[in-house]
């Protein structure tokens, strides 16, 4: 038996607004400098409005770029979802420099920081209202700086595209087996397209992702206008090295090729391709201590059921044995927790089974 649960959309509550004899307010606060439907290069801001100690009447000035060239699919390709994430920001910043129209036959949006303020923070949220980018979907015109922003990618740029493309890794908090990820969707059909495009990024790991939180994200939103949506994890460490920007880059440029808007062979993984799963919720190995963090196994490593894969160690007081996690599943260990302190729980290891081909 389901019960009934009442979605007020954010032009809904407008409508109420207005209705009740209030004066109908924009439907968003955030403005472009760019046209979407021109045909060309152009280098600009999404423009927040943020009034602030520092600037009464300031804006949060998110840099975007549009590159079109006559018709074709459009790509939306994000980075900076979360601040402390440098391929995604790195890899869009270096694409949007080169990219030119002539290269394309379509249209290409790039976004390389999604939520700007934890980007000039570098950190996973927002240091104005503690917003998580990938936590606040659909948003809200006039909610939080975070939700609004949510807000314009939902209303007005996932509609735009056909292809999206966000690019995340492990930032300061985890350590991961770099991979492109898609997710188990209610249409086979985007599923399976959804599936090819993870494969075709260019990892050496491709997952289909169990998401702890799936119905505030970012990729979830994108999925629900029944867009194609390729995410990833590459690294981790809250840096990045030449090996997870060539896969960024590589990524970058097999997806445009894989959505029809560039032309040229993709460029395959260095290592032959693994195909992972993650089923359920058993996947994650999640603290319930408080103490120092001693990892028994390394990204990459392959376990059985009932291997030790860390210990938590209490430092209040001497003598005290440590907690043993063992692994609830065969697989392989493709994330850990990248600080040795944790809590209450963190999450402090990943593990996902290994498909057979």
């Amino acid at each position: 038996m389901s019960t009934a649960v009442m979605n007020i959309t954010p032009e809904a509550e407008l409508q109420a607004v207005s209705h009740s004899g209030l004066v109908e307010a924009p439907a968003t606060t955030m403005s472009v400098t760019v046209d979407f439907e021109r045909d060309g290069v152009q280098h600009g801001f999404m423009k927040l409005p943020y009034s602030h100690d520092l600037s009464a009447w300031g804006c949060i000035m998110i840099p975007i770029s549009v590159i079109k060239n006559g018709e074709g699919p459009t790509a939306l390709l994000t980075g900076g979802n979360h601040g402390d994430e440098y391929e995604g920001i790195t890899s869009l910043l270096k694409l949007a420099s080169e990219l030119r129209a002539e290269d394309v036959q379509g249209r290409v949006i790039i976004v390389p920081a999604m939520n700007y303020p934890a980007v000039q923070n570098g950190s996973r949220t927002s240091p104005i209202d503690k917003g998580n980018m990938n936590r606040s979907f659909p948003g809200h015109p006039y909610g939080s700086m975070t939700e609004r922003i949510a807000d314009y990618f939902q209303r007005h740029l996932i509609p735009l595209c056909d292809f999206a493309l966000d690019i995340h890794s492990g930032g300061k908090t985890l350590d991961i087996l770099p991979f492109a990820a898609a997710h188990r969707l209610q249409d086979p059909r985007q599923e399976a397209k959804c599936i090819e495009g993870a494969k075709v990024f260019g990892t050496a790991a491709s997952m289909i992702l169990f998401e702890l939180d799936a119905a505030s994200l970012y990729d979830t939103a994108v999925e629900a206008q029944g867009k194609v949506f390729v995410t990833t994890e590459l690294g981790g460490g809250g840096t990045s090295t030449p090996q997870t920007m060539l896969l960024a880059d590589r990524g970058v440029r097999n997806f445009l090729k894989f959505a029809g808007i560039t032309k040229g062979e993709l460029e395959p993984a260095d290592e032959p391709a693994l195909q992972l799963d993650m089923p359920d919720a058993t996947c994650y190995v999640q603290s319930v201590h408080h103490g120092i963090l001693e990892l028994a196994l390394s990204v990459g490593d392959r376990v059985q059921k009932g291997d030790l894969v860390a210990r938590v160690h209490t430092f209040e007081r001497t003598g005290t044995p440590a907690v043993e996690y063992r692994a609830e599943r065969d697989g392989l260990l493709v994330a850990r927790r990248f600080p040795a302190l944790v809590d209450i729980g963190d999450t402090l290891a990943v593990i996902a089974d290994i498909v057979e081909n």
